[in-house]
């Protein structure tokens, strides 16, 4: 059309248009979507008397990263910086349980991630309620939350009621908005110089995260797509 690029990305940036950009979604198909998603959101809301909910998922391969070269935060007219060299000492997984009347959160490192692991773990949530309490835990479908061992642990656990997520939608488990908080503040930006080094400041992050431990609270931003079995008039959890 014979114009120069400046013209053009002055139109773009007038349009606000970023045609470069990609961004990726998945929709669930899970023919129960609704079912699921409002049993689930109805445990937020209003969890059932003298019963304890838990958000429970995990987190494999998390690297730790040696790098060589300090970070160079953001200053005016620089962008943060990262060096491109590291050494990677090895991986580790976290299990964590989010109280989402509380925002607590247990945490438990692994080595491997399998369902012996996931069952262990589980135990240490139940072991901190009293042996009577209803224990309702929300996770997603990942196999190893389906094996036999954890039914044997569901059948020696009367108490406890497991809630998953419809496929493709592990975003309505709680405990995911944590992960990304720690992704945030302590994986992108840290240095680790081996997995017991990551181990440590994983578990001393959770010991810290305590002393301040708030609920999310989640809003519709549109109450067009709002599923008629989970509206309320809270304007909360949505």
């Amino acid at each position: 059309m014979k114009v120069s690029k400046n013209l053009i990305a002055r139109i773009w940036q007038e349009a606000d248009l970023k045609p470069h950009q990609l961004e990726r979604y998945l929709a669930s198909n899970d023919p129960q979507f609704e079912e699921k998603a409002a049993a689930i959101i109805g445990l937020y809301l209003h969890p059932p008397q003298n019963a304890v909910v838990f958000c429970v998922d995990e987190t494999s391969a998390i690297q730790a990263l040696d790098r060589l070269d300090r970070r160079l935060p953001l200053s005016p007219g620089r962008a943060e910086k990262h060096g491109f060299e590291y050494y990677r000492h090895g991986t580790l997984s976290l299990y964590a349980a989010l109280n989402p009347q509380t925002g607590e959160v247990l945490g438990r490192t692994a080595q491997r991630h399998t369902s012996q692991e996931f069952v262990a773990f589980l135990e240490e949530v139940v072991a901190t309620q009293p042996a009577e309490r209803e224990v309702h835990v929300i996770l997603d479908n990942f196999s190893t939350h389906k094996t036999d061992l954890v039914k044997a642990f569901l059948h020696q656990h009367p108490n406890v009621a497991l809630h998953f997520t419809p496929t493709y939608s592990s975003w309505l488990n709680q405990v995911e908005s944590w992960f990304s908080k720690l992704q945030r503040d302590v994986i992108d930006r840290g240095i680790f110089t081996s997995v017991a080094d990551l181990k440590r400041k994983i578990l001393r992050y959770i010991r810290l995260y305590q002393k301040s431990a708030k609920p999310f609270h989640w809003k519709y931003s549109d109450v067009r797509k709002r599923i008629p079995a989970c509206s309320d008039s809270s304007g909360t959890a949505h």
